[in-house]
């Protein structure tokens, strides 16, 4: 007798089911296979692994392209069609899934994704064959959330750029006195799994918090101390830091502009550890360079890694990671942790609640 993840009533797993991961360089296979076997017992299975080809760099540029063209964009090699003709149950987090791949399992009943977005896999293919797409919501808010905290830090107190002066031989000093969060209005774009877990982090150094999401209730924007803004303006207007969680969608593709880095105080700052392409970079780079605002975090960038020659490379009121805001080793085990409790529901159940397609598919 096993207990269901995320319920409180007991479920016999009378029926194995087939499963096979496509592990990667950021998530290996042998995490899932670990986790399987803690949340649907050592003898569920069978549970086979292959790994996606490439190094890190190439399978996060494949990645790259996979968000703008889809899962058709990438390569899936032979070993990995062949790793899945008999599988029930395919467990992927950056690995291609196209309609090949999916034709090539006519087993197969469920994808199940190790994050939330779902660029590299084909959700309509998957759904005209009977496939339950299932994503996973909520593993790297946390670790999202701590970075965004970081670059904030490292430019209201100009951390990194004085480290790189020391360590050159230098001595700099900021050019003028640093910010405190405390006291200071910290306002977020999106206020979903990654805003809620912000928010949390933040809490405690006393800001004031506020948040535009017309999708989100009052009552959870309450639980966290947040008060809603109406308008994007506002929230530009208004903010010392302006984050930016929102989700990249149709609707929200570049829909922030120079409009509203115009509405900034110059003495604000942008950080954005979401997506590049929620923003009008060109924008974003006329007003830091202009001195607009006082300067940005970035996480994310249209082109990744940045060219040698890229202007980005020389404002001096920019601090860059190279989006691994995500990338922990925390957020690796929560993720095969909830890709495995996903596939124990289905074994229980016969279905995933929470499928993108579950409604198409008769699961809900």
């Amino acid at each position: 007798m096993r207990r269901l993840p995320g319920t409180g009533e007991a479920h016999l797993l009378e029926a194995s089911l087939h499963v096979v991961i496509i592990g990667d360089r950021f998530i290996p296979a042998e995490l899932y296979v670990d986790a399987v076997a803690e949340a649907c017992g050592p003898g569920f299975g069978p549970v086979s692994g292959v790994e996606w080809p490439g190094t890190k760099a190439e399978q996060h540029a494949v990645q790259q392209v996979m968000e703008r063209q889809g899962p058709h964009a990438a390569t899936v090699s032979g070993e990995m069609l062949a790793a899945v003709r008999e599988a029930e149950v395919l467990a992927v987090h950056f690995a291609p899934v196209s309609r090949t791949m999916l034709r090539a399992a006519p087993a197969l009943r469920a994808v199940c994704v190790a994050r939330t977005g779902l660029e590299n896999v084909d959700v309509a293919a998957a759904t005209a064959l009977g496939v339950g797409v299932v994503p996973v919501h909520g593993r790297n808010a946390t670790a999202v959330a701590e970075l965004a905290v970081g670059l904030m830090l490292a430019e209201a107190r100009d951390i990194a750029r004085v480290d790189a002066s020391v360590k050159a031989g230098g001595w700099r000093k900021p050019p003028g006195p640093g910010r405190e969060i405390g006291g200071s209005t910290v306002g977020m774009v999106g206020f979903g799994q990654v805003g809620r877990a912000f928010a949390t982090v933040l809490r405690g150094f006393g800001p004031r918090l506020i948040a535009y999401d017309p999708y989100v209730a009052d009552a959870v924007l309450g639980r966290y101390s947040v008060a809603r803004v109406d308008s994007l303006d506002a929230v530009f207007r208004e903010s010392d830091f302006v984050q930016v969680f929102a989700r990249l969608t149709a609707e929200t593709e570049r829909f922030l502009g120079a409009g509203h880095f115009a509405l900034m105080k110059p003495t604000a700052y942008f950080v954005n550890t979401a997506r590049s392409r929620l923003v009008d970079t060109s924008a974003l780079y006329d007003a830091l360079a202009a001195g607009r605002i006082a300067g940005a975090g970035l996480d994310v960038h249209d082109q990744e890694p940045l060219p040698p020659d890229s202007p980005w490379r020389r404002l001096d009121n920019v601090t860059i990671t190279t989006h691994f805001a995500g990338d922990t080793t925390t957020t690796s085990l929560r993720s095969a942790r909830l890709v495995a409790e996903a596939i124990a529901e289905l074994a229980a159940t016969n279905r995933c609640r929470s499928a993108v397609n579950a409604r198409e598919l008769g699961w809900v």
